[in-house]
């Protein structure tokens, strides 16, 4: 009985198994029978074509999408990838409408999404790379930050940033921690750990009248290099303002300013920026990094939220480094996930 279940009449009025091949000019049949000879294919499907071609030019011109009425253009550009969602959509409804017009159309926004974030869909990832480096914001509201501590721990970075630290919370973070990192500091509610001495730390204002950054210089095997924990301020969404990042953006400016002037030439960023590498209010900064999830990641490396990760607000950003590979780490009790990543540090002049 099982059998029967594959086979099919042949041409000769025998039976024989259903090859995949005839399946699928089956399936082809059915989706476009009564389209040849059919003038209407062309004349249907305009306002598909129309919304076609919106798409790709808003994917493709989203850099002078305006900011001026509710940041909407920071706002598209945090979720950029995710209008490639509504490619299938438009198929799909092309398909039932049976129209070439609005099939063509198509094409266009699927080789705009392409060209934008094709590269991410391959694995970059290397072998490589001297350092690693993670960075994590624990959430300040964390049930369990020694569990929360330990599991990024066992990573295996030599350098951890954690952000979003209570102070209540401080001396538990400090003590989970202790067993893999020699050196620390906390500065505000960022905190650096590393297995490397670090010197002239400091708070990096960011314009917020109270410190959510700092940086420090670490004695790594292969020289100095200035890391920076950032936790910029958080972004709303609401409905009669629209996307509301001032203050983030203010706070972006000062820090991209701050790294601008660093002295020491080998700098790595880690921290919750609450922004993507495609948001121009983050020029500042991103302008003057490489994104290792953009150079040696292997996808969109979503960061937060971490029940449904939808944009990647958690960044790892290095100068006079080489991004070998970068992915994000098993979820713990924080709504944000965290991320690492491996850099070859550059010994050159």
């Amino acid at each position: 009985m099982a059998q029967q279940a594959y086979m099919t009449e042949t041409a000769d009025g025998g039976s024989g198994p259903e090859r995949p091949g005839t399946r699928l000019r089956r399936l082809a049949h059915r989706l476009f029978a009564g389209w040849r000879g059919d003038p209407g294919i062309w004349r249907r499907g305009a306002v598909l074509a129309a919304l076609a071609l919106l798409l790709a030019l808003v994917t493709l011109l989203h850099a002078h999408i305006p900011n001026a009425v509710g940041n909407l253009g920071s706002l598209t550009e945090t979720f950029l990838p995710w209008l490639g969602l509504a490619i299938p959509v438009l198929l799909v409804l092309g398909l039932l409408r049976k129209s070439a017009t609005a099939l063509i159309a198509v094409v266009l926004p699927v080789i705009v999404w392409l060209n934008l974030f094709g590269g991410l869909l391959a694995d970059r990832t290397g072998t490589g790379g001297d350092l690693m480096v993670a960075t994590h914001n624990v959430n300040a509201d964390n049930p369990d930050p020694a569990a929360t501590a330990t599991d990024v721990a066992a990573s295996g970075a030599d350098v951890l940033a954690l952000e979003e630290l209570p102070a209540s919370a401080v001396p538990v973070y400090e003590k989970a921690l202790a067993p893999t990192y020699e050196h620390h500091a906390v500065v505000g509610t960022v905190g650096l750990w590393s297995k490397y001495p670090m010197t002239d730390v400091r708070a990096v204002d960011i314009k917020l009248g109270w410190k959510r950054a700092m940086r420090a210089t670490l004695a790594t095997p292969e020289g100095p290099v200035a890391v920076y924990v950032a936790h910029l301020p958080s972004v709303r969404v609401k409905i009669e303002a629209g996307f509301t990042a001032r203050q983030r953006d203010k706070s972006a400016d000062a820090l991209g300013e701050a790294i601008a002037d660093e002295p020491v030439r080998r700098v790595v960023l880690l921290g919750d920026l609450n922004g993507t590498m495609n948001d121009r209010s983050l020029n500042a900064v991103t302008s003057q990094l490489r994104s290792t999830q953009g150079a040696a990641g292997s996808g969109f490396g979503f960061s937060w939220p971490a029940s449904f990760p939808m944009a990647r607000i958690d960044q790892i950003m290095v100068r006079g480094a080489e991004p070998e590979s970068s992915w994000t780490l098993p979820r713990t009790d924080s709504d944000h996930l965290p991320v690492a990543a491996r850099v070859k540090l550059d010994t050159g002049s």
